[in-house]
C-alpha cells in the first residue's frame, strides 16, 4: 500500500477505534467499510479489516453479520494475493462478498493519486 493511502486507511481505523469506545456501532462500520475499500489490495491489511469486522459484529451481537465475516475472513488473504477483490466492495455482509460497488468520490481520488505518484 502506498504511503497517502496508508495514511488515510489509518485514518479510518483510528475513527474506527473512537467510536468503537463510546459504542457508535453504526459509524464504526462506516469507517471499517471505508478502511476496507483503502485495504483490499494488501493482504495483511484487508484481513485486519475483516478481523475488526468480525469483532465489532460479536461486540454488537449482529448475529447476521458474524456469520457473514467468516467466509469473508476466509477469502481475505486468497483474494488480495490473487487479486480477485473485488474492487470498492465494503466488505460488510450487507453486499455481496463478490460484488464490485463503485469506489466513493473522496476515496477514489486518493487510491488515483497514490496511484499516479512515483515512489513508495
Amino acid at each position: 500500500m502506498k504511503k497517502i493511502v496508508r495514511l488515510h486507511y489509518e485514518k479510518e481505523l483510528s475513527l474506527y477505534k473512537q467510536n468503537y469506545d463510546f459504542k457508535s456501532f453504526e459509524q464504526c462500520w462506516e469507517h471499517l467499510e471505508r478502511a476496507h475499500i483503502l485495504g483490499q489490495f494488501s493482504w495483511k491489511d484487508h484481513f485486519f479489516v475483516h478481523i475488526k469486522m468480525f469483532t465489532l459484529a460479536v461486540r454488537s451481537r449482529n448475529v447476521g453479520e458474524i456469520i457473514g465475516q467468516i467466509p469473508r475472513l476466509i477469502l481475505a488473504i486468497p483474494g488480495s494475493l490473487l487479486g480477485k477483490a473485488p474492487k470498492g466492495n465494503i466488505g460488510s455482509s450487507k453486499v455481496g462478498i463478490f460484488q464490485p460497488m463503485s469506489i466513493p468520490e473522496d476515496l477514489k481520488q486518493i487510491i488515483e493519486f497514490d496511484e499516479n505518484r512515483k515512489g513508495p
